[in-house]
């Protein structure tokens, strides 16, 4: 799936502002969801490394995976660089696309060839009938005396009741 990530910066109102769009439709891309950030826990979770900026860019309706989380943090933190000014990083696009991740490392397997020099002793001593009887016949099993009782002929009668 192509997704797309649209990261705005407004100065005005001090505000982060992530949409996200995926393609839901062949070549079409659909508008997802919006998130509004304030710009001062941006720049606090800044501060306190990747972990925060994690936990402060996620949120219950927008949970990127890991993969984008990270392109998604240098664009924000492109934005907020004191060095530049705000012409330089208005805003950004993000464009990700699921396929170039599925085929990144596309290795061929590798086959591991197991060599059996003998097999175990063990295996022989499971397939012995030598099973010492230590059961008695003097303890058998005494009836059991249960309060309950089936009716044979209910069970029997079944069709006569119908």
């Amino acid at each position: 799936m192509k997704q797309k990530y649209m990261i705005l910066k407004n100065n005005e109102k001090n505000e982060l502002i992530i949409r996200e769009f995926a393609e839901l439709d062949k070549e079409v891309l659909s508008f997802l969801c919006e998130e509004r950030y304030n710009g001062e826990v941006i720049t606090a979770a800044m501060a306190q490394g990747r972990n925060a900026m994690f936990t402060a860019l996620r949120t219950q309706n927008m949970y990127p995976p890991g993969l984008y989380m990270d392109k998604i943090i240098e664009v924000v933190k492109a934005m907020y660089d004191p060095e530049k000014s705000d012409t330089e990083n208005p805003g950004a696009d993000i464009f990700f696309n699921d396929m170039d991740y599925l085929t990144k490392d596309s290795r061929e397997p590798e086959i591991l060839e197991e060599i059996i020099d003998e097999e175990p002793d063990d295996i022989d001593e499971l397939l012995d009938d030598d099973i010492e009887d230590d059961f008695d016949d003097k303890d058998a099993i005494d009836p059991l005396n249960s309060p309950l009782k089936i009716a044979d002929d209910d069970v029997l009668d079944i069709e006569d009741d119908v």
